[in-house]
């Protein structure tokens, strides 16, 4: 299978085990999990034949390990990044000290505002490297790394869990939690200063250094319709 197909039939299985179960007649089962004979038997009613050979290299190959297979081989899920309703049945786990998340600059006056949401999703996710932050930010534009003071969260009753990819998942991240950390060293003058934070993108009157601080930083016209969650 070549790499064009892999992420090809990838991406129809993120859709049906994360989103859109019923499109290809399936369930999910608690934990998120399908038979991986009715997955298959389903994609070749839909013109995606897939063979297991091959479904065992897309998952293998998945470069953000999105699917794993249970200890029988005979089940499949994918590991986080859900819509549809299901519990993924994951224990809860102590986070570490820090975490990461990856997002575009402009939705930072949401996210000053609102914390950290799910959105469609069933939970924000959080990267356990910087690394992995910065490309999920690149993404959706110019990236800015969010900290999150995850065992702090923990230590005030937030509760986390980790998907079998390494992926932290929480139901929210309020924004007191919540500090930046800039990929370029140039961002916070180009962005932040007078002359790159100024009306070419907020406009003077509406940004003005008063509303700088983190409680006028959301009244900037970038309401929760506005802001999507990155995707690790």
């Amino acid at each position: 299978m070549n790499e064009k197909h892999r992420t090809r039939v990838s991406k129809r299985l993120s859709r049906h085990l994360r989103h859109d179960p019923a499109g290809l007649g399936l369930t999910l089962a608690p934990g998120g999990w399908v038979p991986v004979a009715d997955l298959l038997a389903a994609l070749t009613r839909n013109r995606m034949p897939v063979s297991r050979a091959e479904l065992d290299e897309v998952v293998a190959l998945c470069a953000k390990q999105r699917f794993s297979f249970d200890e029988t081989g005979t089940l499949i899920r994918a590991n986080q990044g859900h819509s549809a309703a299901v519990d993924l049945e994951l224990p809860d786990a102590s986070p570490p000290e820090i975490l990461y998340h990856g997002t575009a600059t402009r939705f930072l006056p949401a996210i000053w505002s609102e914390g950290l949401r799910p959105m469609k999703r069933h939970a924000v996710h959080l990267s356990p490297s910087r690394e992995t932050a910065v490309k999920v930010g690149t993404r959706h534009g110019k990236p800015v790394v969010l900290t999150v003071a995850a065992a702090e969260m923990a230590e005030q009753g937030y509760v986390f869990q980790v998907s079998d990819n390494g992926v932290w998942l929480t139901a929210a991240v309020p924004a007191e939690f919540l500090a930046t950390e800039f990929p370029a060293t140039e961002f916070r003058a180009a962005e932040f200063g007078t002359a790159g934070f100024g009306t070419a993108e907020f406009g003077t009157a509406e940004f003005g250094t008063a509303e700088f601080g983190r409680a006028g930083f959301g009244t900037v016209g970038l309401g929760a319709a506005q802001f999507r969650d990155g995707e690790e």
